[in-house]
């Protein structure tokens, strides 16, 4: 027979159950997001995605569980994966380029090379080319250093084909990445060589820090104007910008920032914000421009974003 004493017993541990699912979930929620965010390249999903894993982790029973990070970063790879087949369609539809949606990140973020190399804009395009669980196999292993069977069981595959997915998936993004990590100095270098020349229409400077591969590409998202195509060269990338920028008839600043842990600007028009800015480098000129204007994915640039790896 149960009594009083029986009932304030079983609410006492459920509070307690509570509390510590609580107290975990909180102790690892930037880790689950920036999971989420690289495998998604879009903070909302990443954010719901959290409410997913949160909804899931509370009925697991926190106190049975052996491996909890590995256990919550499994739950948000499975959610992950269903949102990111789910936005196949959105993209799809997406009118011109995509890019992921820029984070506003602390300073020091800047020097944590493996961290800026992650989540860098360049790499995350790259990893638009991969299949789903190409995705999350390759995200897991080489970013968050997850081994294969726990990889394994997040994505529901055979440790043996992880391994081989891993494989394809890493020779895939080895033949499209930047061929070498640049230093944070280095980057901000060729930044601020770029945005004095930007600032002042000067095609010749911006010849000068564009490699002649560098592409440009911008994202409106159907709501600013933007190119409708990847545009390649220093040449056509020059006369684009300060073409832009003599037809417009505007002022524009570039505020030094970091976004995605590395250097970046925030470029003003007339003053008011018009986009983010983030660049490749490779010695010490750009490579690549990444120019997001669409306002529905300016939302994050206010406030930094906590973002690790481990």
């Amino acid at each position: 027979m149960t009594g009083p004493a029986s009932k304030d017993k079983d609410r006492d541990m459920s509070g307690h159950a509570g509390t510590l699912a609580t107290e975990v979930f909180l102790a690892h929620r930037n880790l689950l997001f920036t999971v989420a965010y690289e495998m998604l390249g879009s903070a909302a999903d990443a954010e719901d995605v959290l409410q997913e894993t949160w909804l899931r982790w509370v009925k697991a029973g926190v106190e049975q569980v052996h491996d909890q990070r590995a256990y919550l970063i499994r739950i948000t790879t499975r959610q992950s994966l269903n949102r990111l087949r789910s936005m196949r369609h959105r993209k799809e539809a997406y009118v011109g380029p995509w890019l992921p949606e820029p984070l506003l990140t602390a300073p020091d973020a800047a020097e944590d090379v493996e961290l800026a190399e992650s989540l860098s804009m360049a790499l995350m395009l790259v990893l638009e080319t991969l299949s789903p669980t190409e995705r999350a196999v390759f995200v897991l292993h080489e970013a968050f250093d997850v081994g294969y069977d726990e990889i394994a069981a997040a994505v529901g595959k055979s440790p043996a084909a992880v391994r081989q997915i891993a494989y394809r998936a890493r020779r895939h993004v080895d033949a499209r990445r930047p061929r070498e990590a640049v230093s944070a100095d280095e980057t901000r270098a060729a930044l601020e060589a770029f945005r004095r020349a930007l600032e002042g229409g000067d095609l010749q400077g911006l010849l000068d820090v564009l490699a002649p591969e560098v592409v440009l590409v911008s994202d409106g998202g159907g709501v600013k104007q933007a190119a409708p195509r990847p545009v390649i060269s220093a040449g056509k990338v020059a006369r684009f910008i300060v073409g832009g920028i003599g037809k417009a008839g505007v002022s524009l600043s570039g505020q030094p920032t970091v976004i995605n842990g590395s250097p970046a600007l925030i470029l003003r028009v007339d003053g008011e914000i018009d986009g983010v800015i983030a660049i490749r480098a490779e010695d010490a000129r750009i490579t690549g421009l990444y120019y997001v204007r669409n306002p529905q994915k300016l939302t994050r640039i206010g406030t930094e974003v906590p973002l690790t790896l481990r």
